[in-house]
């Protein structure tokens, strides 16, 4: 299985849309940033695993990296506090968690 890098960027958008929902007209655009980076990530971390240039614990870390990021960009926007901005994530990622994790042949969400 191939991951659709589009896809899962419409997927983690309508999940942050979606928990973000009262903040969503003023973080929009930084939203769909995040969720094309967070895409792009996961991706690339499918296609490093297929060419056996990735370790398990070298995805999880990539990972990890994305999802600081994207905290952080989510927390400078005034007022949305880490509470919201981690429901954000770990939303966005139940959302792509099985075809991610089928791709990469292992539990990466």
């Amino acid at each position: 299985m191939s991951l659709d890098v589009a896809q899962l960027g419409k997927d983690i958008l309508a999940a942050f849309n979606g928990t973000l929902i009262e903040k969503w007209p003023e973080i929009r655009e930084y939203g769909e940033a995040e969720a094309k980076k967070l895409a792009q990530t996961l991706v690339m971390i499918e296609k490093l695993k297929i060419s056996g240039k990735i370790t398990k614990e070298q995805a999880a870390l990539h990972l990890e990296i994305q999802k600081n990021a994207t905290r952080m960009v989510f927390m400078t926007i005034e007022g949305l506090g880490i509470l919201a901005a981690e429901a954000a994530i770990t939303a966005a990622l139940n959302v792509v968690k099985d075809s991610v994790n089928t791709a990469v042949g292992f539990s990466l969400l």
